[in-house]
């Protein structure tokens, strides 16, 4: 009998349907819901919908509350400041929680000395990545992997690599960014196994600088430590150290995007610290604020040192209830010791799926760090034929039966574990059992 998964009507319920009727004729189709539930509160990774049905979350808002849904000291933090003043443009009358909270990032991201700017939404903090790169360098080219993911805005849309949904018909892109192909070792797009392919894909980048792009016109190298949209493809410990020392050599900047796989959830607070790597700017947002709008890029201090007086900035960026939140999340992690505790949840979820792995062969892969785990589903081990419509269909099966989850991967067919990092073992046992009783029920079908 389900503890924390309980379904009192069918999804979506009679509420939950009123309000998806007007959303269908008020709100683009370009918006539409993953899970056909309205929420009407959440706590930690229990979520429930406005007909009384609780849903464990593996989710996470995308990422974004690695500290769980509300959680009181950050309600505390963000009603105390809601008091104080709501706005001022800290570029007009500064504040004190943006500076701590800067302070507080600067101390706890690998390298520096470091200097941080705050924006509201990771495609934001992409944006302003970029802008540095070109400013302190004088440089205009970018290059990004495939399967990337970076944002929904123009910059961050051109970085991205999938085309559908995120960039038919939206362009034309903005120039000067160059794609080179990704250490997705499980589809190696150059057909090669590792370890025996002498990391080709580095190999690759190395021939783009000669045939594609030449060094001395390129500002950055940007890349995610592990892939989120991508399929949380995770690279082979040698690739990040290849690319800083080619990088290095060239007077190329390395742009590490940390907005879905940093706070903890991959068992470092950042994700770039498993491959000793020390990047020259890191961009954080999602789970930085616990659900309020809030990213930052993370610079070393000399880069942002070349900058002029108002060359970033906006009116809402860096927002003072959204730092006052992002303060109280840095106190949890430290309480809590979250980043610790991703490391024991994502053991958990690893042998849960290796052994799911063993019972169905239609789980070709599964991989991860930390709390970031993943498994991609194909019709057959051999072909690795991406089996994205049967992926959809186990989706609707858990929400069904009480479990959000999302996919990812370039086909659509990774089924992605972004679990508040305070769910308790329980949940996260009986999560993993829907998901399990999901798959099987469409092994049957």
């Amino acid at each position: 009998m389900p503890k924390y998964a309980r379904m009192k009507t069918q999804v979506p319920g009679p509420r939950s349907r009123e309000i998806l009727e007007l959303m269908q004729r008020y709100v683009p189709r370009a918006m539409t819901p993953h899970v056909p539930a309205v929420i009407a509160r959440a706590s930690g990774a229990i979520v429930e919908d406005v007909d009384g049905n609780q849903f464990i979350d593996f989710s996470g808002g995308i990422g974004v509350v690695n500290v769980g849904h509300a959680p009181p000291e950050v309600v505390d933090a963000v009603t105390e400041q809601t008091r104080r003043f709501l706005h001022t443009d800290f570029t007009v009358v500064p504040y004190e929680p943006y500076v701590r909270l800067a302070e507080r990032l600067a101390r706890q991201a690998p390298g520096g000395p470091w200097k941080v700017a705050f924006f509201n939404s990771g495609a934001e903090a992409v944006e302003n990545a970029v802008k540095l790169a070109r400013y302190a360098t004088g440089r205009a080219g970018v290059i990004a992997l495939e399967g990337a993911f970076h944002g929904r805005t123009y910059m961050a849309m051109t970085l991205t690599s999938k085309v559908k949904p995120y960039k038919e018909r939206f362009g034309p892109f903005v120039p000067e960014v160059y794609r080179v192909p990704a250490p997705y070792c499980y589809r190696c797009p150059l057909g090669l196994r590792y370890p025996d392919c002498g990391l080709a894909c580095v190999e690759s980048m190395k021939r783009a600088l000669v045939t594609t792009v030449a060094p001395e016109a390129v500002a950055a190298v940007i890349v995610e430590p592990v892939q989120g949209e991508g399929g949380f493809v995770v690279p082979p410990p040698e690739y990040l150290p290849a690319v800083r020392e080619l990088t290095a050599r060239h007077d190329i900047l390395l742009i590490v995007d940390e907005i879905q796989t940093g706070f903890g959830r991959t068992g470092r607070f950042f994700a770039v610290e498993h491959f000793g790597v020390r990047p020259d700017v890191l961009t954080v947002g999602k789970s930085l604020a616990a659900g309020l709008p809030l990213s930052g890029v993370i610079a070393r201090a000399e880069l942002y040192d070349r900058l002029g007086e108002s060359v970033v900035g906006g009116t809402f960026v860096g927002n003072p209830v959204a730092c006052a939140a992002g303060l109280a999340v840095l106190d949890i992690f430290e309480r809590q010791q979250l980043v610790e505790r991703a490391s024991r949840l994502g053991e958990l979820i690893r042998q849960r799926m290796m052994a799911m792995q063993e019972r169905f062969a239609i789980i070709g892969d599964v991989r991860g760090l930390g709390a970031m785990m993943a498994m991609e589903l194909v019709r057959d081990r051999s072909t690795k034929e991406p089996a994205d419509v049967e992926t959809s269909r186990i989706l609707k099966r858990c929400f069904e039966q009480g479990l959000i989850a999302v996919k990812a991967g370039i086909y659509g067919n990774v089924i992605r574990m972004l679990v508040p990092l305070v769910i308790e073992e329980e949940q996260l046992l009986e999560g993993l059992a829907i998901l399990e009783q999901a798959i099987a029920q469409e092994i049957r079908a």
